[in-house]
């Protein structure tokens, strides 16, 4: 499952996904309307890669991100 946050706010409008698959945590982000750049971790287990993912996501939210559906 892919999560997707924007931000649009004075003179950003950028979006940040994530997925998780596994081990592996997947972020995608960028301006709106771009491909944007990607990124993969892997971390030693499942359980691992779950509380990075809960942290990243706790950030973009204290950054004023707000979740939507995936485009």
């Amino acid at each position: 499952m892919i999560r997707r946050f924007e931000f649009v706010g004075g003179n950003s409008a950028k979006y940040w996904e994530a997925s998780l698959q596994g081990q592996s945590v997947t972020v995608r982000y960028g301006r709106l309307g771009t491909p944007g750049q990607l990124q993969v971790k892997d971390f030693p287990s499942e359980q691992a890669a779950q509380q990075h993912l809960a942290k990243l996501v706790a950030q973009k939210e204290k950054k004023g991100y707000r979740e939507c559906a995936v485009r």
